[in-house]
């Protein structure tokens, strides 16, 4: 777009179907290269990722014409594929609906950076569920807590 200048930048976080914990240490960094190649093929730019067992931080600066919603269905959507592919579980990997999108500004970066590259440090003192929760709360989104999570489904 000529004469379109922008600053976007959209804290991302999604979540395992059923916060299951089936992100494995052996292949997160591959996973994160690939979630990174979707992210770079569509026109935007991965500035931070890391999470979890059970669920993804991501760090994107976009640009205006981008749909946020349909850039992170192609996320999730590709790299359940690419899991599935490759056999790293038993049964279907899944992302559970949704995500949560919090907006930051340039003044921020470093300190969102941070937040993302320590994320193993954060789940130490802090379960996803406090930490998703605290988001919402910064960023005064208000929410009801039974359609936060879905929950594993139990036979």
């Amino acid at each position: 777009m000529a004469n379109t200048y922008s600053q976007i930048y959209i804290h991302c976080v999604f979540v395992v179907k059923g916060r299951q914990n089936l992100i494995s240490k052996r292949w997160k960094d591959e996973l994160y290269k690939y979630i990174t190649g979707i992210v770079s093929n569509e026109d935007q730019k991965l500035i931070a990722i890391n999470g979890m067992a059970d669920h993804v931080h991501i760090l994107l600066g976009i640009k205006p014409n981008k749909n946020l919603s349909e850039l992170i269905r192609d996320i999730k959507a590709n790299s359940s594929r690419f899991i599935n592919t490759k056999k790293w579980i038993l049964g279907k990997f899944e992302w559970q609906k949704g995500f949560g999108a919090f907006s930051c500004g340039q003044a921020q970066l470093d300190l969102v950076i941070n937040y993302i590259q320590k994320q193993e440090i954060h789940h130490k003192k802090m379960s996803f569920r406090e930490e998703y929760q605290k988001f919402l709360k910064h960023h005064d989104i208000k929410y009801k807590t039974d359609y936060l999570f879905e929950q594993i489904e139990k036979f």
